[in-house]
């Protein structure tokens, strides 16, 4: 997910926050009385290895009603230049031994205790977001938290937070920005850049957990023509948590090729492995197989999403998704279509690319597309007990010129988007329910429950059957960060005030609610 695209959208009117970093003064926390203490885990980015988001937790359809607010977590201080717009927490949080680990796009780290809230250590790295757009964050495994700066990689001790390793030397010029919030199995860190703007394109990697050192590097551009030099400002590169698989495999969801209209007509390319599932052997970096979802593209369709390990039809499979607003199922051996389906709302340009790779597209200007940069499923999808859900914005784009690359033409339209549910087996749709406000929180499954928020600060639960929203709740502030659901507790980042809807905010905070077991 790229937050520029969250906050092309803030400038043309239409929500979202106003963020601060960490600093001085010292983090601040609020608790309440009434509530649970917060307990359980969530141990990974998106709750376990396969990311399918589906938490062990006993909060369902009889018992959310009872949420409350047990505490909050504020980040203070003087307001970073580069934190504006999208907020300033867009990182899912990772809950292991009773502490909280969480990273804001000044690649601050915080270790708070998830019974009290309170700060137990914080490691200070206050890059301001302008180097990289995020949504960054931690990994935690065997006592030891990595993550990312936008130039290097580092480890701390997880009860003290002092440095055990950084390595600021794993990237080139022109190999982009770390923007990852990284996985750690089998003794290697898994991370990759974004949008690399040198040959190769972005670059995926595997780094021994105990010393920082790279294992292996594979980069996400291949070929010299076009190649690289004709893509504009970057290429490639991967921004969501990759998939550790249990057959010795690591998969990422690849990012687009950053190309104008202009660019895709006159050099029209595949553009390997732009927009791309892309599995690679998890000791080597060797190439398995890649899937190319949107070829030749110039729309800002990545594939970006965290790929999901599943079951389909007994095959083993991958369910990956992206900006083009398609779900696709990929079997996990050969990366050969299983399915596909369209979620939110499109106006038929999903192949443009393709047919201008074809020759069997003439754009005239001004041209548009749906969904635009900022749209499709942004955010992480969950899966369990045979179906998945995706959380879909809806949002246009209009170039009126051939020169602009893909995120920087013009939205219009936005006003929320929907939350769907599929057949895992086949792709079919089982419900589809509108939101009134962007749904940029991921979806998480807990018991007959999918939880995700809406950008203007708003909880939601919906009936897993039906598809019906059971629970709403008004946040502190805005939030565009994905959320954690684990135990008895559901852990809410939300990023900072709104900047142009009606009301108050606050100020940036992660939020605790419980109910009682």
């Amino acid at each position: 997910m790229r937050l520029t695209a969250l906050a092309a959208l803030a400038a043309a009117g239409t929500f979202l926050a106003a963020g601060c970093s960490s600093g001085q003064p010292a983090p601040t926390t609020s608790a309440f009385g009434g509530a649970a203490t917060p307990s359980g885990t969530w141990a990974e980015p998106n709750g376990d290895l396969g990311n399918t988001r589906d938490a062990a937790s006993t909060i369902t359809a009889a018992n959310v009603a009872s949420l409350r607010e047990a505490w909050s977590f504020h980040l203070t201080g003087t307001a970073a230049a580069g934190v504006h717009g999208a907020g300033a927490l867009a990182a899912n949080p990772v809950v292991a031994g009773g502490t909280v680990y969480m990273q804001d796009l000044d690649a601050n780290v915080y270790a708070i205790a998830l019974a009290t809230g309170k700060l137990r250590w914080e490691y200070q790295v206050n890059v301001p977001e302008a180097t990289g757009p995020g949504p960054d964050g931690v990994a935690v495994a065997n006592g030891v938290v990595y993550g990312d700066t936008p130039s290097a990689v580092f480890a701390l001790n997880a009860k003290t937070g002092a440095v055990i390793w950084s390595n600021s030397s794993l990237l080139s010029s022109g190999q982009g920005t770390f923007e990852i919030q990284p996985v750690v199995a089998d003794g290697r860190v898994y991370l990759a850049s974004a949008y690399g703007s040198g040959p190769g394109g972005g670059v995926l990697m595997a780094l021994s957990a105990a010393t920082g050192k790279a294992l292996w590097k594979f980069n996400t551009v291949i070929g010299a023509e076009p190649g690289v030099a004709a893509l504009g400002v970057g290429a490639g590169g991967a921004w969501q948590t990759p998939l550790v698989g249990s057959d010795g495999s690591v998969t990422f969801g690849i990012g687009n090729p950053y190309q104008s209209i202009g660019q895709a007509i006159s050099h029209p390319a595949r553009l390997l492995y732009t927009d791309s599932e892309l599995c690679l052997d998890a000791a080597t970096g060797r190439l398995r197989w890649y899937y190319q979802a949107v070829p030749n593209d110039f729309m800002d369709h990545d594939m970006q999403t965290s790929p999901i390990a599943a079951v389909v039809g007994g095959t083993p499979a991958i369910i990956g998704s992206g900006k083009m607003g398609i779900v696709y199922a990929m079997n996990a051996s050969t990366g050969a279509l299983l399915w596909k389906t369209s979620v939110g709302v499109h106006n038929g340009t999903d192949d443009a690319g393709l047919l201008l790779l074809e020759h069997k597209l003439t754009i005239t200007l001004p041209y548009s597309w749906e969904p635009g940069p900022a749209g499709g499923v942004l955010t992480n999808l969950a899966t369990a007990d045979g179906s998945v859900y995706a959380a879909t914005i809806n949002a246009s784009a209009k170039s009126t010129t051939m020169s602009n690359a893909d995120g920087n033409a013009s939205g219009g339209g936005v006003v929320g988007g929907d939350i769907v549910a599929l057949s895992l087996a086949t792709g079919a749709v089982e419900w589809s329910t509108a939101v009134s406000s962007l749904p940029a929180g991921a979806t998480t499954v807990s018991n007959d429950l999918v939880f995700t928020t809406l950008v203007n600060g708003t909880l939601i639960a919906l009936n897993r059957t039906s598809g019906a929203i059971v629970y709403q709740r008004k946040l502190p502030t805005t939030t565009n960060a994905p959320l954690a659901v684990f135990g008895n507790t559901v852990l809410v980042p939300a990023g900072g005030p709104e900047t142009s809807a009606k009301g108050g905010g606050g100020s940036p905070q992660l939020v605790a609610y419980t109910v009682k077991s």
